[in-house]
């Protein structure tokens, strides 16, 4: 029998976040809950026990979630839970990390928003914060929950937020000093009713702004100019085909803000190939500069950053094949952007597990640079499907069987390109495990030459 006697938060997910919350909350002397359906969460339950914080494991109960103050989910899960939607329905209210974190914490946010990019922005900012000598925490969505902050009583000038869709449909007072809306593009239509939907949980990033606030947007978003027009703060944008504070040249990125003019030449930008990339410098220099950076500063960052595993990361020229890990665009434009990077022909692998995904915005760009196609995983009948009239389209059953078919695929010169364009929950799990494989795999191919002398 659960006690409803006492009011408690329900932590509803025991991943990472929800580990983490229910830590966070229990420390400032809450009563906390804890459910999670996947009886392997089993481990981090016997460590929220240690604690004193009553779990359920393996199983949900109506009655834990109506007799909570409050339900907590975690970004993976979805509101339509009937769980949810039961407690809801009797006035439990639903709240989510960013307004419980921003309710604790008095630092400045810089949230980083978008379809794609996220990661690598929020990296980027971060670091460009540091090269102007502020100290920053970088977390959210990226993989550090935010209230690990304030679990560990960080010091910092600035907080760096990777924030997800999913944490913005909770968000009800979280407010960004400065919020980044990369770009938006069709995703997680598992997850929303319809696009529309999902392109208004984007936008509400700004919502709670004031005219002191700054939104940094990406001027190519469908409905730009309405969406810009009607924030509560001021919008700085950037583009790489019109004019825009933040503009994409042949020279580099031209900044022209009204406080700052200069340019950040491309001799700076050479670990941040393609378009997409440089969109997400210009976002990225757009917040430092917004958050006090100055720009001499902001191009010395930009000159020392690496790239983030997993994003568009070279891993080896074997014979005159160039291969690079993709695994984290797990979505149709993020494979798009991929594509328009290089200039050679490219053997892809794609797939994985569907988000609904509707693979014909992808054809184009697949019959300009991609002369054959390794698929992969439960969306292998949805790529012949889609692209057998396109090219030549291989199942493969396992990684292995996909690197050393693409590489006998490809001749010097080639790119083999992991950029699945799909989640990766059906055969690993995370994006991370599936780039990990990838360069495994590649690492283990031989030379031709080596293969000629054990032959």
């Amino acid at each position: 029998m659960t006690d409803t006697t006492t009011t408690y938060d329900l932590i509803i997910g025991l991943g990472r976040s929800g580990l983490s919350m229910a830590r966070f909350l229990h420390a400032m002397g809450r009563k906390v809950k804890a459910t999670d359906i996947d009886p392997g969460r089993a481990h981090a339950a016997a460590e929220l026990e240690a604690l004193g914080i009553e779990t359920m494991i393996g199983a949900h109960s109506q009655e834990m979630f109506d007799g909570a103050s409050s339900l907590i989910p975690s970004p993976g899960v979805p509101l339509t839970l009937p769980y949810i939607q039961k407690a809801a329905a009797k006035g439990v209210p639903v709240t989510g990390e960013l307004d419980i974190f921003s309710s604790y914490c008095n630092t400045p946010v810089i949230a980083i928003t978008g379809t794609n990019g996220k990661t690598t922005t929020t990296t980027l900012v971060g670091e460009l914060l540091r090269a102007c000598g502020k100290t920053c925490f970088v977390g959210g969505n990226i993989g550090t929950p935010l209230v690990n902050a304030l679990t560990d009583n960080i010091q910092a000038d600035w907080i760096v937020a990777e924030v997800s869709s999913f944490q913005l449909d909770l968000a009800h007072t979280f407010a960004p000093k400065i919020g980044l809306l990369l770009n938006i593009s069709e995703d997680h239509l598992n997850r929303y009713p319809s696009y529309k939907a999902y392109r208004m949980s984007k936008w509400s990033l700004f919502a709670r702004q004031t005219k002191a606030d700054t939104a940094v947007i990406n001027r190519e978003i469908t409905g730009f100019n309405a969406g810009a027009k009607a924030l509560p703060s001021t919008p700085v944008s950037f583009s790489s085909k019109r004019e825009a504070q933040a503009r994409i040249t042949g020279q580099g990125i031209q900044l022209q803000t009204g406080q700052i003019e200069g340019l950040i030449p491309n001799a700076v930008l050479k670990t941040l190939t393609g378009i997409h990339n440089r969109e997400n410098a210009a976002a990225a220099a757009l917040a430092v500069l917004a958050a006090g950076g100055r720009l001499e500063d902001i191009c010395r960052g930009l000159a020392e950053f690496s790239m983030p595993p997993h994003r568009m990361a070279f891993v080896r020229d074997l014979d005159g094949i160039s291969f690079y890990n993709d695994s984290k665009a797990t979505n149709v434009d993020a494979v798009i952007r991929a594509l328009e990077s290089f200039e050679k022909e490219i053997v892809l692998i794609l797939g994985g597990r569907e988000k609904d995904t509707d693979f014909t915005p992808l054809v184009t760009a697949v019959k300009t640079s991609v002369k054959q196609i390794m698929a992969i995983g439960e969306a292998t009948d949805h790529i012949l499907e889609a692209f057998e009239t396109v090219c030549r389209v291989v199942p493969c059953k396992s990684m292995a069987e996909a690197v050393g078919s693409a590489r006998d695929a490809a001749l010097a010169g080639d790119i083999v390109l992991l950029s699945p364009a799909c989640a990766s929950f059906d055969m690993y799990q995370n994006y991370e495990k599936r780039g990990d494989d990838f360069c495994a795999c590649v690492t283990a191919l031989s030379s031709a030459a080596q293969e000629a002398d054990h032959g």
